[in-house]
């Protein structure tokens, strides 16, 4: 399939730093705050995005063309080389996180996988690293990432890890996950795997880069299947079922009381007016919107991490001087560093 643009070919990825908000019909509303953040000298986790191009070439094929294959692999060494650690080796290993981002967003439609780069061997480095000191992060951390490809690539119904979940609670007796101890995590791991094969009849894939594949594959026919019949006008230079899907380091918000995630809202139409919203210590983004655990007013921040808040007090007010229609701002903080993961804006702003 060509890819031209005023006689050029157009790229399937682009590296972060070479969009800006303007791109959301090539890049995602999430690609494009991402790319904008980044150009601003904002705290934002390295990455690539995935465009919608490919999208439309995947709907069509229902897998990765050559050229996009090579892009992603691109793309891949060049953040590896970044960060000096690469995607599954054994000792601390380099983690990506992979998000949906449409162009025109819609709740529910979102996909995301988390610690893609864990295996059996990995979990072991990472559990081992030094300075870390927590065998039970490295085993929650691929606990997620089992239930999140289990549900989301490979079919797996969401309650049946749920079940497991809360059948080992009950056991100990306890009452969220955040009680459960090493050993626990290990055994819901092995559990997991297991439900996975018994459901897909597939095993969990070990290897990374393969991980990486299927996540992002899944992210765009997730999307796809849920737009099946978009509500828009033949006219529209945009399809509402396009997304692209942007792969980045993980920042961990679990690593801890001196981390969380949360989401701000700005107040007043400078952003100067005060910052509302929510903030969970010790937790990853999609605990926050869950309810699996009672979030604390974003104000509570000040307290607990007083450098964080007034850092996210000051992006939000440089975030809000560029965008007239900013909505919320998701952020996490890992070990009292502040990153911003996106800022939304109003449907009018798109």
């Amino acid at each position: 399939m060509v890819r031209k643009a005023g006689g050029r070919v157009v790229p399937y990825v682009y590296d972060f730093a070479e969009g800006s908000r303007n791109s959301a019909e090539l890049l995602g509303a999430k690609g494009a705050s991402l790319a904008e953040m980044t150009r601003m000298g904002l705290p934002v986790p390295p990455g690539f995005t995935v465009t919608t191009q490919a999208c439309r070439v995947l709907r069509a094929m229902g897998d990765f063309p050559e050229e996009l294959t090579g892009e992603v692999a691109e793309h891949l060494s060049a953040l590896e080389a970044a960060e000096g650690r690469r995607l599954g080796q054994v000792d601390d290993p380099l983690l990506l996180s992979v998000r949906s981002g449409a162009v025109f967003p819609s709740p529910g439609a979102a996909e995301t996988v988390l610690d893609i780069g864990l295996n059996d061997l990995s979990v072991l480095g990472l559990a081992k690293e030094q300075g870390w000191g927590r065998e039970r992060f490295a085993w929650d951390s691929y606990r997620r990432l089992v239930q999140m490809l289990g549900s989301t690539v490979l079919g797996v119904p969401p309650s049946l890890f749920e079940n497991v979940l809360r059948q080992v609670r009950d056991q100990h007796r306890v009452a969220d996950d955040a009680a459960l101890d090493t050993c626990d995590l290990i055994r819901i791991v092995e559990m997991f795997k297991d439900l996975v094969l018994e459901r897909s009849g597939r095993e969990f894939p070990q290897a990374p880069a393969e991980q990486l594949r299927q996540a992002i594959l899944a992210a765009y026919t997730s999307r796809s299947a849920a737009w099946s019949r978009p509500d828009r006008s033949h006219e529209a230079p945009v399809d509402v079922s396009d997304t692209a899907v942007t792969v980045q380091r993980m920042v961990f918000g679990n690593r801890g009381a001196d981390s969380g995630s949360g989401v701000a809202y700005p107040g007043g139409a400078s952003g100067r007016g005060g910052l509302a919203g929510v903030y969970l210590p010790n937790a990853q983004g999609g605990e926050v919107l869950s309810g699996s655990r009672d979030a604390l007013p974003l104000q509570r921040l000040a307290v607990l991490d007083p450098a964080s808040f007034h850092r996210l007090r000051e992006c939000a007010e440089h975030l809000a001087d560029r965008y007239s229609d900013l909505c919320a701002i998701e952020f996490t903080i890992e070990k009292g560093v502040l990153w911003l993961l996106e800022a939304q804006r109003q449907p009018s702003g798109r």
